[in-house]
């Protein structure tokens, strides 16, 4: 079932823009409409305007008016070789936990589309900060006026 996924995002190697770390990511997102997202790490030489594969694939999927998903293949290694399973960065969770259930999105870390690894966004970031923390916060005369939605 995921080994299509898995394969696109090593697809977005060839596209990795990682001229200073020559760490190159790719990362294919699967709406739940069946939609697919690609994206690659985009380094930049200040290094604070990089993006990320993983929030590059989220970008382009919001931007075009996407926002429930159900998984995100990763890969990632140095010059574009995968040697292991690369995890996502700590602003990629926290980019996830704004959109995705953390109970359900599935984070596949794959060496190869036969060779891979499920976690949900809860086992990777737990006790995220997220639009339901807000929600746990509200006061009851809040969540009565409604004036902060519980995602």
């Amino acid at each position: 079932m995921w080994e299509n996924l898995i394969q696109k995002a090593i697809g977005q190697l060839d596209h990795a823009y990682a001229p200073y770390s020559d760490f190159k990511v790719g990362a294919a997102l699967l709406s739940s409409d069946g939609q697919i997202f690609t994206g690659c790490n985009i380094e930049n030489f200040a290094y604070g305007p990089s993006n990320c594969a993983e929030r590059t694939a989220i970008f382009k999927a919001v931007s075009e008016g996407v926002r429930d998903f159900k998984a995100i293949a990763i890969v990632g290694g140095k010059h574009g070789v995968i040697r292991d399973y690369c995890a996502p960065c700590g602003v990629c969770r926290q980019v996830m936990a704004e959109f995705c259930s953390p109970e359900e999105f599935q984070i596949i870390l794959a060496k190869s589309p036969e060779d891979y690894q499920i976690y949900t966004l809860a086992e990777l970031l737990p006790k995220a900060f997220s639009p339901k923390t807000m929600a746990d916060f509200q006061t009851s005369e809040e969540k009565e006026s409604g004036e902060v939605e519980q995602k």
